[in-house]
């Protein structure tokens, strides 16, 4: 309780200075590096938060799904599925996919455009000041570049930073068939030519606007019926499946946790918290295979 005065103190004296961060890397799969900040500062992160979520969530497009309530990526991928009905008009035409990402999205996020964008919303200097401490706590390989994977507010600055994107892509394309999720985006088309032009035109803007750039090797066109990857889900017209790296990963967890089960290093319940989301994933997707091998190898407990 102490701590949480002081707090108060600090902020209404302007003195409050954001400490710095524990760094530590996890395996996601890909290797990242997390910086955990500390309690206090976590506390003012989610006050932050709780104070410019609702306002902002009123400016972001409908079609931008990561880190809001009510969003996430299964909603994501069930939109996906619902404008490849419409651009294929009931898969009576070819659906044809613009995927793009955005490299190394978290460590080149401009400080001072970030700072601008936000001065446009909120008139408050007093704010503002806060706000530049919070982002201005952590930089990756170069100064006032960058936000920390970890923090809470990183979550909703990123979906303000690239609700720039979303404005352009929808008002000034005219992409009527766009989803993002954090740094990955797709527009979909039945004419391939003009994906194709929509290309150049979100470099340069990304570029310009944010100073970023699409991944070189993360661009490209194809058709929905050849198998779109997007999500974590390979998705067709009418159904989606797992990628086989994530079944892969999956069947090798649950035998590794199996093995530690026999050796008696892990109790049961660990196991079934285990099987019980791997199971809850491939209810949102075509996985009866891989559902009944789980169930098969795995649970002959009688796990329900």
């Amino acid at each position: 309780m102490d701590n949480i005065f002081s707090l108060h103190r600090d902020l209404l004296n302007h003195t409050w200075k954001h400490g710095g961060y524990q760094a530590f890397k996890i395996n996601d799969p890909k290797p990242r590096d997390i910086h955990k900040a500390s309690v206090c500062d976590r506390l003012l992160h989610h006050a932050v938060y709780r104070i410019l979520y609702p306002f902002f969530e009123k400016i972001f497009i409908a079609d931008s799904y990561s880190c809001q309530i009510r969003k996430g990526t299964h909603r994501a991928i069930n939109k996906f599925r619902k404008f490849a009905w419409k651009v294929s008009q009931n898969n009576t035409r070819t659906c044809w996919v613009l995927k793009c990402d955005i490299r190394k999205f978290f460590a080149n996020i401009d400080h001072e455009i970030l700072l601008g964008i936000l001065r446009e919303y909120v008139p408050d200097k007093n704010i503002i000041r806060l706000l530049e401490n919070v982002i201005g706590s952590f930089y990756s390989d170069r100064f006032g570049v960058g936000l920390p994977l970890g923090n809470l507010t990183s979550q909703l600055f990123v979906n303000i930073y690239l609700n720039e994107l979303d404005q352009f892509v929808k008002h000034k394309l005219k992409a009527r068939y766009y989803i993002r999720y954090c740094d990955d985006f797709v527009i979909l088309s039945e004419n391939k030519s003009w994906l194709e032009r929509q290309i150049p035109l979100v470099r340069n803007f990304l570029w310009k606007k944010l100073r970023l750039k699409l991944h070189p090797d993360k661009v490209f066109i194809k058709t929905l019926s050849s198998g779109m990857d997007f999500l974590g889900m390979v998705n067709f017209l009418d159904h989606r499946i797992l990628r086989t790296k994530t079944k892969r990963k999956m069947l090798r967890n649950i035998s590794e946790k199996h093995f530690l089960l026999r050796e008696e290093f892990i109790s049961d319940s660990l196991l079934n918290q285990s099987l019980h989301s791997y199971l809850g994933i491939l209810k949102h997707c075509n996985g009866h295979k891989i559902e009944d091998e789980i169930r098969s190898r795995f649970c002959a407990g009688g796990l329900d």
